[in-house]
């Protein structure tokens, strides 16, 4: 058994703190193949632990659980990162096709690039521009051989 793994719990005992302590401790790989529902009673489950650790050092509790309250922070943050990004892609998809997309949506750019000519503006040309070009083409010149 590795560390971080909750060691056995005698029968009729039901051992909850070990239960959130490999959950604080959960790869962020597992989480993204949970279910929308996982994910938010897990975030429950971590919250409502957290506040129990914060009683518990206002208390004066024991230094292991000063410490688990590290832990359970990174491991809201994680499913807070898993739901997030979820929540993105769905909105990825269904603006895909439309055409205004949010703008945290869009791709990042640099402000220069953002207020530079789109081609088409950059193709455009004036009317006089255009009488002299129709009136006055480009040369064209062949060698003779």
């Amino acid at each position: 058994q590795t560390t971080r793994e909750t060691p056995s719990t005698p029968p009729g005992h039901t051992n909850t703190q070990s239960r959130w302590y490999v959950d604080a401790l959960i790869k962020t790989a597992q989480l993204w193949n949970k279910s929308k529902e996982d994910l938010a009673s897990q975030l429950v489950d971590l919250k409502s632990e957290l506040i129990q650790l914060r009683t518990a050092k206002v208390a004066g509790g024991s230094n292991t659980k000063l410490t688990r309250i590290h832990d359970v922070r990174k491991g809201i943050a994680k499913v807070l990162t898993v739901i997030n990004a979820n929540q993105r892609a769905q909105l990825r998809l269904f603006y895909k096709g439309k055409k205004y997309t949010p703008l945290d949506l869009r791709p990042k750019q640099t402000r220069a690039i953002r207020r530079r000519l789109t081609k088409h503006e950059s193709n455009l040309v004036t009317e006089k521009q255009k009488k002299r070009q129709t009136h006055f083409p480009q040369r064209k010149y062949a060698v003779k051989a």
